[in-house]
């Protein structure tokens, strides 16, 4: 589900594409979700950074250690609320002061524990089966990757 922290459904991101989310913030829903997952780009990562209830939603399934993912510049959301201390981590080169007291990873995609974070738009697909695997076997992400095309 994707849910707008802007306070309207229609988002555009850092290249003017619009994208519709299914609904507004609701801590409800978040706080019930499986996990969550943060797209990167800017100023999107910003305004992520700027919501309080999301902020909180953040620390709150880091706390029942379910999945919390950041792609490219959204991984310093991350940082910024100490989500990343200690754990190795990744981002969108220039954004490595941001992720505070993370171990750098020069790496695509970084795993540490519930934590994925991916470095930038190349890595979307790895970080999209890696995020994958968490819900399903290995035998059926190697098959995704082989009907995809993506050896």
């Amino acid at each position: 589900m994707v849910v707008s922290v802007t306070g309207t459904r229609l988002i555009r991101g850092a290249h003017d594409i619009p994208v519709m989310a299914d609904c507004l913030f609701r801590k409800s829903i978040v706080e019930e979700s499986d996990g969550l997952i943060l797209p990167g780009g800017m100023p999107g990562a910003k305004n992520l950074m700027l919501h309080d209830g999301l902020r909180k939603a953040l620390i709150a399934h880091s706390q029942k250690g379910t999945i919390i993912a950041a792609i490219c510049a959204a991984p310093m959301v991350l940082g910024k609320y100490g989500l990343l201390r200690g754990r190795r981590a990744t981002c969108y080169p220039g954004f490595e002061k941001e992720l505070t007291e993370a171990v750098l990873v020069d790496e695509m995609v970084v795993t540490d524990d519930n934590i994925i974070t991916a470095k930038g738009p190349s890595a979307a697909m790895d970080f999209a089966f890696t995020l994958a695997g968490r819900f399903v076997d290995r035998q059926m992400i190697a098959r995704l990757r082989y009907d995809m095309c993506f050896y």
